[in-house]
């Protein structure tokens, strides 16, 4: 793993989300190196050389960026903390640049979402718990261990995701679970929906998003750990597929009586 020490012009950047109008990434790269992951398309615009999960910059000046774009003022709307990074993988224990980009927002007041795949956000429970509007979300994709080392091989256990929501729903934080990606005929949404019981307060699912430079590693690993549904995956994933998935989701939805906040489809 890269790390490496950056400074940057902005933090507080518009964002084109469905029901998000900024976005704040205090790390470039993931040291998670999920292989479905889109955001890899960030490669882009860095020039890194490193694969996907291999580097992570460290915006080493980020929460006073932030406080000087919060001082202009900027029309109020709704925040995303971790849109192309996880705020909380394992250089935040070191630098705790989202702990610090919290405590400036404690000042303003923005709605804040976080998006994680990790229980290091429970260190952040005594801020957490001071925002008017806040929720925090962990994505799950499996509960299965093996699949999860697959496509997912240098992130959190699932279990220590499901108890990190728990203790945060149980400290007052409005909490949310994201079955991203629906990982099509592995992931198994009954079991995922039975155990998120009592921990959270909604949930959402989103499908397989296959366009931004991901299908090629997507394919390689069914290819070679799945190849009884490679054909499936180079030939099914069409909208029909994933109407089947959606009405399977908000029949769980209601069925586990957990509001579903939406289904998203690339």
């Amino acid at each position: 793993m890269k790390i490496k020490e950056v400074k940057s012009k902005t933090i507080l950047t518009k964002s084109g989300l469905p029901g998000v109008d900024y976005c704040i990434n205090p790390y470039i790269g993931c040291f998670h190196g999920c292989v479905y992951c889109y955001a890899r398309f960030m490669k882009r615009f860095t020039n890194h050389p490193e694969k996907w999960g291999e580097f992570v910059d460290v915006k080493i000046n980020a929460p006073e960026v932030l406080e000087k774009e919060l001082l202009k003022n900027p029309k109020r709307g709704g925040i995303f903390l971790g849109s192309v990074t996880d705020a909380y993988q394992p250089v935040e224990k070191k630098y705790e640049l989202t702990r610090e980009i919290l405590k400036v927002l404690l000042n303003y007041e923005f709605p804040v979402s976080i998006l994680t795949k990790s229980g290091l956000i429970t260190r952040d429970i005594d801020l957490l718990k001071q925002f008017k509007k806040l929720e925090a979300g962990f994505s799950i994709s499996t509960l299965n261990k093996e699949i999860k080392e697959n496509f997912e091989p240098c992130s959190p256990l699932v279990k220590q995701r499901i108890e990190a929501l728990k203790k945060l729903h149980d400290s007052g934080v409005k909490t949310y679970a994201f079955i991203s990606p629906v990982l099509p005929e592995l992931t198994k949404l009954k079991p995922i929906f039975k155990i998120l019981q009592g921990k959270i307060d909604y949930i959402m699912a989103e499908s397989l998003n296959i366009r931004f430079d991901n299908w090629e590693y997507i394919q390689n690993l069914v290819k070679n750990k799945y190849p009884h549904l490679l054909s499936f995956y180079q030939s099914k994933l069409n909208q029909e597929y994933w109407g089947k998935i959606e009405r399977e989701v908000r029949k769980l939805s209601n069925t586990f009586k957990i509001p579903l906040k939406g289904f998203y489809r690339h």
